[in-house]
C-alpha cells in the first residue's frame, strides 16, 4: 500500500464544491464536483485521510461550515487568501476543475497564501459585533432623517439628544399633517428598536471580551474605551499572526499604500488589503485620543501643521495601533514614553 502524500484543493462557490487530488509528484488522482453538503464531502475524502498531508479551501463569503466541519471530522485544512493568490496566465481553458487541482499544486509546492482561521467558538460573537456597527449606521440614518424632515417643515433646527429623548407621542405632536405625524412616530419607535438591539449585543460581546486577555490592556490606551476596546479584541484573534506592530498597523489599514522607486512614487497599491472593521476603529480612536489626551493632541496639532489634519489622523492611528500591538503582544500597559519619547514631549517623535 502507497503512503505517498496527497493534497486536495477545493473550489468553494454557493452550491457546490469541486475537490481535485494530486500527489506529492504532482500528479493529478481524482476530481469531483460535490454539493454543499459536509457529510457527501467529508465521505469522498475519507480514502485519502490517512495521506492527506492539508487541503485548500477557497476563501469565500460561505467557507465556515466546510473549514469548521473538516476540522472536527480530524482533516487538515488551509484557508486559501484568493486576494494574494496569483492569476495563472498562458491557459486556454480553465474551470472549476483546474481551479481546484491549481489551489492542490499550491498546497504541494509550500507557496498557497494563506489566510487566518478564526477560532470558531469567537467567530459567532466577532461576527455579532460587526452587525452592531451595521445597526449603528442604520439608526443614524433614521435620526439623520427625522431632523431633516423637522427643518424641511418648520425652518428650525433639533439637537440629536433632543431627538433621541422623545418617545413617539411628543415626535407625531411637533406636526400638525397626519402624514408627517405618523412617520416621525414610527421614526422615533424604530430609533429606539435598534438602541434596544445595540445594547443587546453589546452585553454580549462585552462579557466574551473582558475574558480575553487582549481587551483589559486595550482600555489602557488613550481614545480607546469599551466598544473600540471590544472591536479591536475581537477583529484581533491571535496577535501572533502579527509578526511585528508595522504588520498589524499594516493590516489596520494605517500605512500608506504606495509604491516607490528610487524615492519617485509609481504608482497606489491595494488600500483595502487588511481589516476594515480594525481601519473604522484606530482612526476612531485617534479622534478620541485628540481630544482627550494632551500628548495625543500635541502631537497631532504639530503633524496637522505639516501636513493637514487628514494625514495626521492617519498617523495617530498607526501610532495607536502599533502601541495596541505593544500592549497585546508583549502583556503591557500602554506606555507614554514610548509613544511620544522618554522625556514625553511629543516633538521628540514625529
Amino acid at each position: 500500500m502507497t503512503t505517498e502524500s496527497v493534497f486536495a484543493g477545493m473550489d468553494l462557490h454557493s452550491n457546490n464544491v469541486m475537490i481535485g487530488i494530486v500527489d506529492q509528484n504532482g500528479q493529478r488522482l481524482q476530481h469531483q464536483k460535490l454539493p454543499c453538503d459536509l457529510q457527501k464531502i467529508v465521505q469522498w475524502l475519507e480514502p485519502f485521510k490517512a495521506r492527506l498531508k492539508d487541503s485548500a479551501v477557497e476563501s469565500t463569503y460561505n467557507w465556515y461550515w466546510l473549514v469548521d466541519g473538516l476540522q472536527q471530522a480530524g482533516f487538515p485544512v488551509s484557508l486559501a487568501n484568493p486576494a494574494q493568490i496569483e492569476q495563472y496566465a498562458g491557459l486556454k481553458h480553465a474551470d472549476d476543475k483546474t481551479d481546484a487541482y491549481f489551489l492542490a499544486e499550491l498546497l504541494r509546492l509550500n507557496i498557497l497564501p494563506k489566510g487566518y482561521i478564526y477560532n470558531a467558538q469567537l467567530r459567532p460573537v466577532r461576527d455579532l459585533l460587526r452587525r452592531r456597527l451595521s445597526l449603528v449606521r442604520q439608526r443614524s440614518a433614521v435620526l439623520l432623517s427625522f431632523k431633516s424632515l423637522y427643518t424641511r417643515t418648520t425652518g428650525q433646527e433639533l439637537a440629536l439628544r433632543e431627538v433621541k429623548s422623545m418617545g413617539p407621542t411628543e415626535a407625531s405632536g411637533l406636526y400638525e399633517h397626519p402624514a408627517n405625524q405618523l412617520i416621525a412616530g414610527l421614526q422615533i419607535e424604530h430609533i429606539r428598536q435598534f438602541s434596544q438591539s445595540i445594547g443587546r449585543i453589546e452585553k454580549v460581546v462585552l462579557k466574551t471580551s473582558q475574558g480575553l486577555p487582549y481587551y483589559a490592556k486595550l482600555t489602557t490606551l488613550p481614545g480607546i474605551g469599551i466598544i473600540l476596546g471590544m472591536t479591536i479584541t475581537m477583529e484581533v484573534g491571535a496577535i501572533s499572526r502579527f509578526a511585528s506592530a508595522g504588520d498589524f498597523a499594516s493590516y489596520s489599514r494605517t500605512v500608506a499604500a504606495q509604491r516607490f522607486s528610487n524615492d519617485k512614487k509609481k504608482a497606489e497599491n491595494n488600500r483595502k488589503c487588511g481589516n476594515k472593521y480594525l481601519a473604522w476603529a484606530f482612526v476612531e480612536a485617534a479622534q478620541f485620543a485628540r481630544r482627550g489626551d494632551k500628548q495625543c493632541r500635541q502631537w497631532y496639532d504639530r503633524k496637522a501643521a505639516k501636513c493637514g489634519k487628514i494625514v495626521a489622523t492617519k498617523a495617530l492611528a498607526c501610532k495607536l495601533a502599533k502601541a495596541a500591538w505593544f500592549t497585546m503582544a508583549q502583556g503591557t500597559s500602554y506606555q507614554a514614553q514610548r509613544l511620544f519619547g522618554a522625556s514625553g514631549d511629543p516633538a521628540m517623535k514625529a
